[in-house]
């Protein structure tokens, strides 16, 4: 096949499922928050309310898109778009199956911690530009919360790379045959996913937006489809902490019997279902809790893991 041609397919094709499946995940989220509370949940829109995410689709589109008077216009208009720029740029470097991948960077894992790291204009250009107090103090603690985590999680991933000598995503995966890196890396594995739940911002860990708080946090003030962009965001950005989980720890496509891309389709759906799991689970701690987790406690272990591993590497070297 044309190389353009494929890569041109391969780039719809990521597209188009993520997209489907932030949709989807609208549904899978409430029905299983509704089973793990003992309740019905969405039954109504359509069999088993499959069809409520086209409820939320319509409902987004049809509502009034307003700007607050005192808001910085260009501002509060781009805010909503960068998150998912980034949260889509970040899947750019995901072999999703052998041949199935949009760029094969040697910096990959680089890539994806600086495209990430865009992510925070987002939240905190959009509480500022609101022109909303409640606003402003979600961007602030966003601001905080992913500065923060950024650290951790950089630090988790460098045990990988020790391991696998490589920034390569597709490298990585192919490295982990015969055993996946969550074993030797089972400290960096609980590191990362502590530190993406805090960069998604999901429940428990939805401070920037506590509701209980700050009405909405950073996107109080937005409607329509701007509200719609924070949605959509946050729904790919918790997919591509996932697949990363997977890709990094969990051995990527690898698997027996089933073709590579069920295989990584199946652990990473995995994944979401632990994290719609968390938010039904654990309630939400105080923000400077959350700080103090990360410093005091995250810190030193990241560090204390990444002496161990590079110690054990340089052992065996010699």
């Amino acid at each position: 096949m044309n190389p353009v041609l494929h890569s041109f397919l391969v780039i719809q094709g990521v597209l188009i499922g993520l997209m489907t499946l932030a949709g989807v995940l609208v549904w899978i989220e409430r029905r299983l928050l509704a089973f793990f509370q003992d309740r019905l949940g969405p039954n109504r829109c359509g069999p088993f309310g499959f069809l409520i995410f086209v409820a939320d689709g319509i409902k987004m589109v049809t509502k009034e898109d307003w700007i607050p008077p005192g808001a910085d216009k260009p501002v509060f208009v781009l805010a909503p778009a960068i998150i998912v720029i980034t949260a889509l740029l970040g899947f750019a470097i995901i072999p999703v199956a052998p041949g199935i991948l949009i760029l094969d960077l040697n910096i990959g894992i680089l890539f994806f911690l600086g495209v990430s790291s865009m992510g925070i204009y987002s939240t905190v250009l959009g509480g500022w530009a609101s022109n909303n107090k409640y606003s402003l103090l979600g961007g602030l603690r966003m601001s905080a919360q992913m500065f923060s985590y950024e650290v951790f999680m950089g630090l988790a991933l460098m045990g990988v790379v020790i391991l696998s000598g490589s920034l390569n995503l597709r490298e990585i995966v192919e490295s982990q045959t015969g055993l996946w890196y969550v074993v030797p890396q089972f400290l960096g594995f609980l590191i990362f996913l502590f530190a993406g739940l805090a960069e998604t911002h999901r429940l428990p860990f939805d401070m920037p937006e506590a509701e209980s708080e700050l009405v909405a946090g950073f996107h109080t003030e937005y409607s329509s489809m701007k509200f719609g962009m924070f949605f959509v965001g946050e729904y790919v950005g918790v997919t591509l902490i996932s697949a990363l989980i997977v890709t990094l720890f969990f051995g990527g496509w690898q698997g027996p019997v089933l073709p590579p891309i069920v295989w990584f389709l199946l652990k990473t759906m995995a994944f979401l279902l632990f994290f719609v799991l968390l938010r039904a689970a654990i309630p939400r701690p105080r923000f400077d809790q959350l700080l103090a987790w990360g410093w005091k406690y995250i810190l030193p272990l990241a560090l204390l893991n990444l002496v161990i591993t590079g110690a054990v590497v340089l052992a065996q070297a010699n």
